[in-house]
């Protein structure tokens, strides 16, 4: 983490988490013995997400800030040598072609070259559609996970390149440290936040992305922001207001959480969020959440478990 990233101490409204309804099912599966490499691939958080615009392409230009969150998916990964990429691990809905692990993966033997393959598999945690980077998070740790599996040692920045092609969320979890980032979400700039408890609410709805950034009464018009502004804990989430309106199992897990916290969307959700200074105080409150709700509780961290454990693994 560069010394002279900004310090930012966490003043956002404490807020929930993700959901579905229609989503496919997370399939939970354990990873078998035959896997080399066994990588985590964490959760985010969209502290606050401004959007300040739309550009010409349709894509929306945004200002946000990713914290990571210690929990998330893991992915094995063992080497084969006839080239083939086979994810083991099915996902309802989900082509095994069209799966990001998959994508991730054969991207990353064209931009190396190599003619080694892979066995992959998923233990799926995350809610698919919850605003917490499930898919992008599987993306990025195939990608970093393969590198040093393959050796291929095509360095952080190419791999980030790789990774905004299977979208904008996938760059930071290659980069593994909390971030401001702009754009479409691709311009990074690392931050210093603390690092707090957070309750994350599932709501169990899928939000279509699409969708909300589809809305007419989406706002499209937030100034920007500088980095250093969020000293002052300014910032919200300008897709909560239409995803509220769209989803009222979003709406509602808000209002529940609100008693006990600032709440606040993660992304487009519909996982929801609020923050504590320390986990008692967050297992408190999740044990007088309803059955209907499920929720988790983790550490929000600027360096991700899935770098700590690739530094872990250059060590020995």
């Amino acid at each position: 983490m560069p010394s002279d990233a900004p310090h930012l101490p966490m003043h956002f409204p404490n807020t929930i988490a993700p959901s579905h309804d229609d989503a496919p099912a997370p399939t939970m599966t354990a990873i078998p013995a035959q896997a080399e490499l066994i990588l985590p691939a964490p959760a985010k958080l969209n502290l606050m997400l401004h959007i300040l615009g739309r550009r010409a392409d349709g894509y929306h230009e945004l200002q946000t800030l990713f914290q990571f969150l210690d929990h998330g998916d893991e992915l094995g990964f063992a080497l084969r040598q006839d080239g083939e990429i086979r994810l083991h691990t099915p996902i309802d809905g989900v082509a095994h072609d069209s799966n990001l692990i998959v994508r991730a993966a054969r991207r990353l033997q064209e931009a190396s070259g190599t003619h080694l393959g892979a066995d992959i598999w998923l233990d799926k945690r995350l809610p698919m559609g919850g605003g917490i980077g499930g898919g992008s998070s599987d993306a990025a740790t195939t990608l970093l996970g393969l590198d040093h599996l393959w050796q291929t040692q095509l360095g952080e920045d190419r791999l980030a390149e790789l990774g905004l092609a299977l979208g904008a969320d996938v760059p930071v979890f290659v980069r593994g440290r909390a971030a401001f980032a702009e754009g479409v979400g691709e311009r990074l700039t690392a931050v210093e936040l603390e690092e707090p408890w957070f309750l994350v609410a599932v709501p169990q709805v899928f939000v279509s992305t699409a969708e909300v950034f589809t809305d007419p009464e989406l706002t499209r018009d937030t100034p920007p922001i500088k980095v250093r502004s969020l000293l002052a804990g300014g910032g919200r989430n300008d897709c909560q207001p239409v995803v509220e309106r769209r989803y009222p199992e979003v709406r509602n897990a808000l209002i529940l959480l609100n008693k006990f916290v600032p709440t606040r969307l993660t992304g487009t959700g519909a996982c929801v969020f609020g923050s504590f200074p320390n986990r008692d105080d967050a297992d408190k409150v999740a044990r007088q959440l309803p059955g209907t709700l499920p929720s988790f509780v983790a550490q929000g961290r600027n360096i991700s478990m899935l770098h700590r454990k690739l530094q872990a693994l250059a060590k020995k």
